[in-house]
């Protein structure tokens, strides 16, 4: 009965119902032409709206976390997803965001487990290193992290920023 009553993917436009085809327009009329009472259209375009804005404070109060442990003058070049580290994990659900990042910045690199800072070092101090598709971080003499990304080609891309911020 449901496959019946629900509207057709190609009077639907899909970027104005990116989470539930009976919250648009076009899509809520033709679901009210199949039957659904207008309350169930309201409802599921209501349980939505509370999802999307949930999510999106939960992001904006990560981002603000993090904007704060930045120094002055200091500003992000870029943000990169980093894979768990063992295999067995299950992966988070999608309004949680990914579990791990790494944040460079203009002054150094800082590690995030969500809205934890994890680590942070400046750019003179580090050695990254690519290990084919591993990024190997070295403070110091140490190793602070061996870690797999989730973009292709940000290994790379994050050598060439640490070279050019002075790291070895």
């Amino acid at each position: 009965m449901w496959a019946r009553s629900r509207p057709s993917p190609a009077r639907c436009c899909p970027a104005s119902c990116p989470v539930s085809c009976l919250t648009c327009a076009p899509c809520a009329r033709e679901g009210a032409e199949a039957g659904l009472p207008w309350w169930a259209v309201v409802a599921v375009a209501l349980v939505t709206a509370a999802l999307a804005g949930w999510a999106g404070a939960q992001i904006g109060r990560r981002q603000g976390v993090r904007n704060e442990a930045l120094e002055p003058g200091e500003k992000v070049l870029g943000t990169y997803t980093v894979r768990p580290p063992y295999a067995s994990h299950t992966p988070p659900a999608a309004h949680e965001g990914p579990q791990y990042q790494l944040l460079l910045t203009t002054h150094g690199i800082q590690m995030w487990e969500r809205s934890v800072l994890l680590w942070r070092h400046p750019w003179p101090e580090l050695r990254v290193i690519a290990d084919g598709p591993r990024l190997r971080v070295h403070h110091q003499g140490d190793e602070v992290g061996a870690m797999l990304l989730e973009q292709p080609g940000a290994v790379q891309e994050i050598r060439l920023a640490a070279r050019r911020h002075g790291a070895g």
